[in-house]
């Protein structure tokens, strides 16, 4: 009898930690309506890739680093591929186009909300970045640092709804937990 009680004290106590950690991980989703910035890259979509003169290479794509992402790994990937935009594409991307810019623009704006929210995230020690999660982000660098620049910056924003489904994918796993 001692030994059924305290087996079921030792489960009692796995699935209040486990609801503790899934709860931690709810507070660092971001809550943004992705529909929203999806519609802005759709709308510049087929401009930004008709300018892709490497149509065999890319850099989010070609890796499957986004999809073997750990549930632990999102937010510290989440976090560093905005930051990648950020600081790299959006500024290396040089449009002409006022529409396209404006586009731009939103989703940078977006973008860097959602990054001011995971930055509180880590801040309060709620988004862990393991090694797995710097190894994807450098192997993202490695794709665009092989590339010229402005390229790289074109491939990159070409490549933007594959960051965007991941985002949405996984945002979405994280909440039904």
């Amino acid at each position: 009898m001692k030994v059924q009680r305290v087996s079921l004290w030792l489960l009692g106590t796995v699935l209040i930690l486990c609801s503790v950690h899934t709860r931690g991980l709810r507070r660092c989703l971001i809550s943004m309506d992705m529909h929203h910035i999806e519609q802005s890259f759709q709308g510049i979509k087929r401009a930004v890739q008709a300018k892709d003169t490497f149509q065999n290479v890319t850099i989010l794509s070609k890796s499957e680093t986004l999809q073997s992402i750990k549930p632990l790994d999102v937010c510290c990937v989440t976090k560093n591929l905005l930051t990648f935009y950020m600081d790299r594409v959006f500024k290396d991307h040089q449009e002409p186009n006022p529409q396209i810019l404006r586009k731009i623009s939103s989703i940078a704006n977006s973008f860097l909300y959602m990054q001011k929210t995971l930055q509180q995230c880590q801040e309060q020690r709620r988004c862990h970045c393991r090694q797995e999660a710097i190894n994807v982000t450098t192997v993202i660098h490695d794709n665009y640092d092989q590339l010229e620049v402005r390229s790289a910056a074109v491939k990159s924003l070409g490549e933007l709804d594959v960051f965007l489904a991941w985002i949405d994918k996984n945002h979405q796993e994280t909440s039904a937990a």
